[in-house]
Parts: structure tokens; sequence; C-alpha cells
């Protein structure tokens, strides 16, 4: 039987989750079960705020730079759940304040910001830790790992409606300004053994998972680290999210035709006041490697299917879950010593086993893995 550690090694650790929406409610939530973290929550909207509450965290109403730094001092760790556009400026609080920095961000210039203030801090920052950046990397680098020459490495992430309405046939289940973002920005990845960038909504895929219909195109922000983890060793490497078929042209009628992505305050009116947001949403991981094994041509994949469910009496959906589940892991692994304790750290440092082992982690159980070898 597989073993999910119960408590982090020594006392209680003070922990900010700066950000109560719906991610943010359930990491506290989450740690709040746990039992060895203490926690305060620090949201600017007072109903956010009250909802926490009812959890038995502390809480405090917060909006600016001076009452962030208020909630950060003196504590273990920061679990920063604000819009991502917010994430460079929390970082560097927290390498003034010596306070362990984690985030969600899919913003790769983000990224790069906090990789740099990373160079001489004395606490680790961790950003990327969510779905996807995040666990899908942790599976990506676990795949690429088993190849003696990899040929070929496709992540694909989707978080879906499980009763899909509409053109569209999505829901909101996250934040729009990220969703936004990976649509417009470009996207990492290595092609033909380079570097690269390609463009989003670009690269569509068509295929099919236990009899329902998907497709797949370029997002950004879904890598993480990988292009740089993997350079010299993989000749494709890819990033795209999944979604039911039709999606993807009518988001370039919007963008592209429409001009939407230059008016993306616009955009994002127009999707949160005509697409329902829901808790009936199923998270679908699909990773796929090919390469050489022992002179032999095999693939490798690693498939998951998540639905939401209940903790202590409150309905989480798969997305809250998953994307909880990846943050609040990352911050029991270095609570507990087992991934490095300063500088920069990519979820590539994390082993798909410690994560899955991890009681966080553990909402990820129950994913497929399996071996094709090639004709």
């Amino acid at each position: 039987m597989t073993q999910h550690p119960s408590r982090c090694n020594g006392p209680r650790r003070a922990i900010t989750i700066l950000g109560a929406g719906h991610i943010g409610f359930a990491m506290a939530l989450l740690l709040r079960q746990a039992g060895d973290y203490d926690i305060l929550v620090a949201d600017r909207d007072p109903a956010s705020l009250a909802r926490a509450a009812t959890l038995g965290v502390a809480t405090q109403q917060t909006s600016d730079a001076a009452g962030w730094l208020a909630a950060i001092q003196g504590r273990f760790a920061v679990l920063d759940a604000l819009p991502f556009h917010c994430a460079v400026q929390v970082a560097t609080l927290c390498v003034q304040a010596g306070v362990h920095y984690f985030d969600l961000t899919e913003d790769v210039p983000s990224t790069r910001a906090i990789r740099a203030l990373a160079a001489d801090a004395r606490q680790v920052l961790m950003p990327q830790c969510g779905l996807a950046p995040g666990f899908i990397g942790i599976v990506g680098h676990d795949l690429a790992r088993r190849f003696e020459s990899l040929h070929s490495l496709r992540l694909r992430v989707g978080a879906l409606p499980r009763y899909p309405q509409g053109a569209l046939r999505y829901n909101l289940t996250w934040s729009t300004e990220g969703l936004i973002n990976e649509y417009c920005k470009p996207c990492e990845a290595i092609v033909d053994g380079a570097r690269s960038t390609v463009a989003a909504l670009e690269g569509l895929e068509r295929f099919a998972l236990d009899g329902v219909e998907y497709e797949s195109f370029n997002t950004s922000g879904g890598l993480g680290t990988l292009t740089e983890t993997l350079a010299g060793r993989v000749r494709q490497l890819d990033y795209q999210s999944i979604r039911y078929p039709g999606h993807c042209a009518i988001l370039k009628l919007l963008l592209d035709d429409l001009r939407l992505r230059e008016r993306r305050d616009l955009l994002k009116d127009i999707l949160e006041a005509a697409i329902p947001s829901t808790d009936q949403d199923v998270v679908v991981v699909f990773a796929t490697a090919s390469g050489l094994r022992g002179g032999r041509l095999v693939q490798d994949s690693y498939c998951s299917r998540i639905v939401g469910a209940e903790v202590a009496g409150h309905t989480l959906s798969a997305i809250q879950r998953t994307t909880a589940a990846g943050i609040c892991t990352a911050l029991d692994l270095v609570a507990q010593g087992r991934l490095p304790q300063k500088g920069f750290v990519g979820q590539e440092a994390v082993a798909l086993g410690d994560f899955l082992a991890n009681r966080f982690g553990a909402a990820y159980a129950g994913a497929c893995v399996g071996e094709d070898v090639a004709a």
C-alpha cells in the first residue's frame, strides 16, 4: 500500500496564502485539514476572506505591497494565488523577507524574472507549482528519463466541463486572466532539437481517449522550465491545452478576426458575462514520449482523468483539487527537506513517485501508464 506522509518534520509551519479565490480557498482547506500548518489568508475581498475564515484560519484584508509585506514577514512560506501579473512583486518581497515562495503562474516572463531573483536568495523560489505548468512537467521529466535517446515528448492537459454546452463547449474553471494569457502569448517548444517558440492556437490536433473526442492546440506556459532542462536531449517537445472539438476555431475568431487580443480587458468581460463557471469539471492529463531503449523504438504514455471531490464538507472542483494539490505538495516536500532549501527550484526537481506518494499529491492517484513498442 502506498504511504502518504501525514505530517511534516518539526514544529508547525506558519504560511501565508495570498489570494482567497477558488484556488486559494482550496489550498487553505487542504492545508487546514493536514493539521500542521498555521495559515493566514490575505486578500482584498471581504466576502472571499469571510468564506476562508469559516475554515478556522486567520485572515487579513490587504490590496497593496505594504499589506502583502505585512502578511509575509516572519512566515515560513508564501503561497501566491494572486493574478499572474503580481508574481514578480510578491516574489521580490519574499526575497527581502527571507521567506520561501511558491506560485501557480503560467506566465513565462514572470518565471524568468523570479529565477533571476533566486540567484542569491537564501530561501526557495518555486514558481509554476500547479497543474500545467506544474504536475505535467513532473510527468514529462519522469517519462524523459526512461529513454537512452529521446525523440519526442508531447504533453497535453485540459480542464473541461463534464457536461459541455454551447459552441465553445467550455466553462470557466479558473482565472480568466490566466486563460487569456495562455491563448495570446508565444509558446516555448523544442523543434528539430532547437529551443524555439511557436504561436498560440496553432498546431491543432484531434484525438480520442476512452471514446471521448478532443482537440488540442498550442498554449503558453505549460512546459515550465522543461525546454531548458531537456535542451540537447530531445528532438521534439511541446505542450498543448485539451479542449472539446471546435473550441480553437472560435478562439481564433475572437482573438484574430475580431482583434480582441488587443483588447484583453474587453475579452475578459465578454467571457465572464457569457460563459458560466462550473464545479462539475474534469481534468485530463495525457503525455506521450518516444525514443530508444535497449536499441528498440519505444513509446511510453501517461494518462489521468481527475474529477472533483468533497473535502471536509466542501466540494472542490477538479481544477481546484489538482491545482491546490500541486502547490501544497511542493510546500510539503520543501518543509520535509526533500527538495533544495534555497534558490530556484523547478518542477523537474520533484520525482513523480515522491509527488504521488505525498498526502496532497495523492489527488492524482489512478493514473494509467502504458508502454508500446513501435512497429
